[in-house]
């Protein structure tokens, strides 16, 4: 446990969240700088999850779970910044439940969400999740113009 929370402190953070369970993501980069990697928190390259048992063996929608929710706000809380990630619409969106609860319980984790994006989070492959995390931290990539300039504008270069 301990190790996973010094892989995520200050670092940029990924949340895969839904009901059932969420996986962190770490990456290697802190806020403002572009993350070039996933980093698991165990040898054998598993990310770490948080489980939601009590009362939802099948993972779909029930009433919040305050434990849950703690200790997923835990696990998140060392982070420097923290993309969402989620699937559901309305009632079955376990990321906006999530957020309801730390912009109740805990603001200085809610200031840190950079974004809750919506996603098909059960067929997410670890590349697709870096992606997500480049994009989202440190903006889309720079543009091949396919005449030697990158990422300027028609502006820039007329």
């Amino acid at each position: 446990m301990a190790d996973s929370i010094e892989l995520v402190r200050g670092k940029n953070v990924v949340a895969s969240i839904a009901f059932q369970q969420s996986v962190v993501y770490a990456t290697d980069a802190s806020p403002g700088q572009r993350p070039e990697r996933l980093v698991a928190s165990d040898p054998l390259g598993h990310f770490r999850k948080v489980h939601h048992f009590a009362g939802n063996p099948d993972g779909t929608y029930e009433a919040d779970s305050p434990e849950y929710w703690r200790e997923l706000t835990e696990a998140l809380a060392p982070a420097g910044a923290i993309l969402l990630l989620g699937h559901g619409a309305g009632k079955a969106n376990a990321s906006h439940h999530w957020v309801a609860y730390v912009e109740k319980h805990r603001r200085d984790v809610a200031a840190k969400v950079v974004a809750d994006v919506r996603v098909d989070i059960d067929h997410l492959d670890d590349t697709q999740v870096l992606r997500l995390a480049q994009y989202y931290f440190a903006g889309p990539p720079v543009r091949d113009f396919g005449d030697g300039r990158w990422g300027e504008s028609a502006e820039d270069n007329p």
